[in-house]
């Protein structure tokens, strides 16, 4: 018997008629093509408008929300063992190993082999075929456990699903699989930084214009851009992957009480079975069932989202400085044009930035299900996480490996970067000239050199006018006073203590996670004294210094 035929199935809606046999022919044939496409499921979704997600869908696909519904229902049974629940069983090894069996009949693809699909004891189910059954009741948890019980041998059939419900199942199913899709979007993640890490070294010290607002505004460094990049995606990293590791099994039975499992097995029993369940599963142990407050997954779309940010922050960036009359950037493999053959477009930047800005409304959405997640079960409210956790998993996923192969190939163009530079004729220092010349000359006559100078006239030669005709003599450094090498402030040192060697003493992983409910520390001075004098005060910090633009602040 095939899956089809156990799992009931309704008849497939009118497509529509065509007149010609024309018609019939390309119809004949697309579909011939959908049905030839490994796990298609009639091929509604495999990338086709999603080159970001394309190819790096697998941890998030059905078939591996399938067999972790499976792997769900099999730890369900691990749990029991572990705190005695199968100690009066007779045989209590042969239920466990009967349970692990039940992984092998998790899935079956569509078009397998008449063997395997219809033999006495068939491979698997068909997540289409589950996916149609599951419409009755709403989830698949339903259809699979009445699957599962049908295949189960004859010592865990009873101990399928007992006392669950159907969302501790699928809670925790989709636990296993946002971990699982976590660890690749982390690895991705460390790809980036580490390419990040090597192109800050090696471009720490190549002043390039900044720009604010879209225009030129200060010197910077390309270094530091890129160290800018890569403390921003180490951050959302760091939070990633503590919500990973937090991320919890549930188990609450019908209405978050447990009272099936402390009728099976006493209170004390029921009491540790949602531990022994998260331990089984790989998954962190749940403080209560989180059948309504959804922090779970509202905290894993915050963390996603927030990574995400980052990597669009980069790809943005990337695009721009790639720009044709820009050209400080490139990617190490530009993508084509169907019309122009000259053009390398960013094409990895392009498809980061379509999942940025993809990305945070899902996030909006898994908050708006949370907030609507009522009474003791969710109508409605938990059923629309799942499409939308696991989408915002998949952008993450595809973004974190483009992003990994766009910052590994990313290239820069010294020369590009150079000729940017002096495009505005030395006026990216027209900030030091202001706090340098103002007390001097007046901020006044600090204005008109600007003015001047934008309008083309030499800055230089307008600096040592403006200082003579104030009858103060021209200091040697002028050169370095207009050197924008000279105005890119801590940008090295920042560079060096994003990758943990400067005096900052940032590190790779020096950010601390602060949890805002912990009561603040005791002032060490103690408690405040009404009766106090005043001598026990603690003595005020050293007063800074004035700000000298001149004053190396690593020697003073």
């Amino acid at each position: 018997m095939t899956p089809s035929a156990r799992l009931s199935r309704p008849s497939a809606p009118p497509t529509g008629t065509f007149d010609t046999t024309s018609d019939c022919r390309v119809r004949g044939r697309l579909s011939s093509l959908r049905s030839d496409v490994p796990g298609s499921g009639g091929g509604f979704d495999l990338g086709l408008l999603s080159p970001v997600t394309a190819g790096h869908e697998d941890p998030v696909s059905d078939v591996a929300v399938l067999e972790a519904l499976v792997a769900a229902e099999i730890h369900l049974v691990e749990a029991f063992a572990a705190v005695g629940g199968l100690d009066q069983v007779p045989d209590r090894q042969r239920v466990l190993d009967e349970a692990r069996e039940l992984a092998s009949h998790s899935f079956v693809e569509r078009g397998a082999p008449a063997t395997s699909r219809d033999a006495e004891t068939p491979a698997g189910i068909e997540p289409r075929d589950l996916a149609l059954a599951a419409v009755a009741g709403g989830n698949p948890v339903i259809p699979l456990v009445k699957e599962l019980k049908r295949v189960a041998g004859p010592a865990v059939k009873p101990w399928v699903h007992r006392g669950a419900t159907s969302q501790d199942i699928l809670d925790t199913a989709l636990m296993i699989v946002a971990k699982d899709a976590a660890g690749h979007v982390l690895a991705g993640l460390d790809l980036a930084i580490d390419a990040l890490d090597r192109f800050a070294r090696e471009h720490r010290g190549e002043v390039a214009a900044a720009r604010t607002l879209t225009q030129h505004a200060v010197p910077t460094t390309t270094g530091l851009r890129a160290a800018t990049w890569a403390r921003a995606i180490r951050r959302a990293r760091l939070r990633l992957t503590a919500t990973r590791d937090a991320l919890p099994a549930q188990l609450g039975g019908a209405g978050g009480t447990l009272a099936s499992f402390v009728q099976l097995l006493g209170p004390d029993r029921a009491a540790r079975l949602p531990v022994a369940y998260a331990d089984a599963a790989g998954l962190a142990a749940p403080d209560a069932p989180w059948h309504t407050m959804r922090w779970p997954v509202t905290e894993l779309g915050d963390a996603l989202v927030q990574a995400i940010d980052a990597l669009g922050v980069l790809a943005a960036d990337v695009a721009t400085l790639s720009r044709t009359e820009i050209g400080e950037l490139a990617e190490g493999t530009g993508g084509g044009s169907s019309a122009m053959p000259q053009k390398q477009n960013p094409a990895r930047s392009v498809m980061i930035r379509s999942a940025a800005l993809r990305a945070p409304h899902l996030g909006a959405t898994l908050h708006t299900a949370a907030a609507l997640a009522v009474d003791e079960r969710p109508d409605g409210a938990w059923h629309a996480e799942w499409p939308t956790l696991r989408e915002l998993l998949r952008l993450a996923l595809g973004a974190s490996a483009h992003a990994a192969a766009l910052a590994e190939g990313l290239r820069g163009d010294a020369v590009a970067v150079a000729r940017n530079l002096e495009a505005t004729r030395g006026l990216l220092i027209a900030e030091r000239l202001s706090i340098v010349l103002g007390p001097i000359i007046g901020a006044d006559a600090v204005s008109e050199i600007v003015r001047a100078a934008s309008l083309g006239s030499d800055l230089a030669l307008l600096v040592h006018n403006a200082l003579d005709a104030a009858n103060t003599a021209v200091p040697h450094s002028l050169d370095d006073l207009l050197d924008p090498a000279a105005y890119t402030g801590l940008a090295h040192y920042l560079v060096d203590g994003e990758l943990g060697e400067g005096p900052f003493g940032l590190g790779t992983g020096a950010i601390e996670i602060v949890d805002p409910t912990a009561p603040a520390a005791e002032p060490e001075h103690g408690p405040y004294d009404p009766f106090d004098d005043g001598s026990q005060l603690p003595a005020a910090p050293p007063r800074p210094r004035g700000f000298d633009p001149f004053a190396d602040p690593f020697t003073s």
